[in-house]
Order: structure tokens, then sequence, then C-alpha cells
């Protein structure tokens, strides 16, 4: 998901740890990463799930973690099949 205008007080290094707590919140972490995309950041967290709708809900909690520190873009939800992602919805 893309990470717009922090809220008032959050620091920059706070996003990402929220992001992946709130994934181990409900599963394992396989991992996490910040990347700047077309000068945009983009918070990337991986994580196991057994089917597509508790990795739905494990999204869920990722984009309330991340909206309640900065304003957030849409999710983006993919499955890996292989080698290759797919998208969940």
């Amino acid at each position: 998901m893309s990470v717009g205008l922090l809220h008032p007080g959050v620091e920059p290094a706070a996003v990402l740890p929220a992001a992946a707590d709130a994934a181990a919140a409900l599963t394992t972490v396989e991992a996490r990463d910040v990347a700047l995309v077309r000068g945009e950041p983009l918070v990337s967290v991986r994580f196991t799930a057994d089917d597509d709708g508790d990795a739905d809900h494990v999204a869920f909690r990722v984009a309330a973690a991340v909206g309640a520190l900065a304003a957030a873009g849409p999710v983006r939800l993919e499955c890996r099949a292989g080698a290759r992602w797919r998208p969940v919805r």
C-alpha cells in the first residue's frame, strides 16, 4: 500500500514496524519492506495465510495499522502461485 502524509507526531520509521506487527499478531511475517516507486513510498508486508479469506483479514489489519499513522492508499493483496504472484481481489 502507498503511504502518504503522516499524522501529526508520527515518525516515518514507525510505519513499517506497525504494519508488520499488525500482521504478526495474526500470522507469520516472512518479509517487510518500504520502497519508493515513482516517488511514492510503498509498504509491503509478506505473510503466510491458509486461504484468501485469512489473507484478506490480515491485510485489513495491516491497512488499519498504517491508516492509524498516515494517509494510506488502497491495499494490493497478492498470493504467490509457484514463481508468480496473482491478485487476491
